[in-house]
C-alpha cells in the first residue's frame, strides 16, 4: 500500500489515495500505522476518496481507531495533496467530510501550495447539537469538575465537539493527567476535544490541545477555530477580526465572522512518500485494538 505522510503545523497524519487503491478495515489500520514504534507514527489515518457531492471526500481515523468527523489541519493537507499530486488543477476545492462540505482556497507560490484557507462553516453553539448534556441555550463559561480540577468551560462544535478553557499559563499544564477526565466526562456523550488557551491580547491566543482518541497533539485546526469563537463569546476578542493562534506546531489565523462562519488559514507540508508491505499490514491488524 502506498502512502504519504503530511503535517499541518505538527498535526501529522498518514494519507492514502483511494482513487487507485482500496483500504479495508481502516479503523484497525489506523491503530497499526499510527504506532510510533511498530508502525509509521502519526495522529491517525486519512483517506482521500471520490465524492458524488464534492470534488473529493475525506475520512479520518484517530490513532485509537475511532473515526473523527473532520480535521481542519487535515483538510489543508488534502488541498495541498490533490493539487501537487495532480489530482486537480483547481485552486478552489469542495471537500466532503463527515460534518458536511468544506470549501478550500489554495494560495500558490511557484506553483506550490503555500497556504490553504478553509471555510469551516458555522460554529455550533447549542449544547444539544455539540453535543453537551445541558439544557442551557449556550454553554459559555460554565463550571465543570473533571478529575480533581475545577474549570470554567465554553463548548463549541466545528463539526466535532470542543471544550475551551482559558488559563493564565498553558505551558505548565500536565495534559496527560487533566486531558482524559475531561475527554471522558459524562457531560459529553461523544467525548470531547479540550483546548487550553492563554489570552495574549485581543488578537492573539496561545493554545494546547488534548484531542479525543489521540491525546495531546501539536495542533488542531477545528480546535483553533473553536477557541477563537470561545474567545469572542467570553469577550476576549471581537468578531470579524483576525485572531492569530500560536499552537505547539505553528500558527493559524482564524476569523469568526458576524454571520457565524469561521475561516481558518494556515500551511500544510509533505514529509515523505512510502509503501507498506501488505503482509505486514494484515499481520499487524490481527493484533490491533481500537475503540468500538
Amino acid at each position: 500500500m502506498r502512502f504519504t505522510k503530511m503535517h499541518g503545523i505538527g498535526n501529522d497524519y498518514i494519507y492514502v489515495n483511494c482513487f487507485d487503491q482500496q483500504v479495508t478495515e481502516p479503523e484497525k489500520l489506523s491503530v497499526v500505522l499510527s504506532d510510533v514504534r511498530k508502525g509509521i507514527g502519526s495522529d491517525g489515518l486519512v483517506l482521500i476518496m471520490p465524492s458524488d457531492k464534492a470534488d473529493f471526500r475525506m475520512r479520518i481515523f484517530n490513532a485509537d481507531g475511532s473515526e473523527a468527523m473532520m480535521c481542519g489541519n487535515a483538510t489543508r493537507c488534502i488541498g495541498k495533496y490533490v493539487y501537487e499530486k495532480g489530482l486537480t488543477a483547481k485552486t478552489d476545492i469542495a471537500l466532503e467530510t463527515n460534518s458536511g462540505i468544506k470549501y478550500l482556497k489554495l494560495f500558490l507560490k511557484d506553483d506550490k501550495v503555500e497556504l490553504v484557507r478553509v471555510d469551516m462553516g458555522k460554529a455550533v453553539l447549542e449544547p444539544k447539537n455539540i453535543p453537551v448534556n445541558s439544557d442551557l441555550e449556550r454553554f459559555v463559561a460554565q463550571p465543570v469538575t473533571a478529575g480533581d480540577q475545577n474549570w470554567s468551560v465554553t463548548c463549541v462544535s466545528m463539526g466535532n465537539p470542543h471544550a475551551v478553557i482559558f488559563v493564565e499559563d498553558v505551558d505548565s499544564l500536565d495534559l496527560e493527567k487533566i486531558g482524559p477526565p475531561m475527554e471522558e466526562h459524562e457531560l459529553f456523550p461523544n467525548r470531547i476535544n479540550t483546548e487550553f488557551i492563554r489570552v495574549i491580547d485581543s488578537h492573539t491566543l496561545q493554545m494546547r490541545v488534548w484531542e479525543r482518541g489521540s491525546g495531546e497533539t501539536f495542533a488542531c485546526g477545528t480546535g483553533a477555530c473553536a477557541s477563537a469563537v470561545a474567545a469572542v463569546l467570553n469577550g476576549f476578542c471581537s468578531q470579524d477580526d483576525e485572531i492569530l493562534i500560536h499552537l505547539r506546531g505553528g500558527d493559524l489565523r482564524i476569523v469568526y465572522r458576524s454571520d457565524g462562519t469561521v475561516l481558518m488559514t494556515g500551511p500544510a507540508a509533505f514529509i515523505c512518500d512510502g509503501t507498506i508491505d501488505d503482509s505486514y499490514i494484515e499481520k499487524a491488524k490481527e493484533g490491533a485494538v481500537c475503540r468500538s
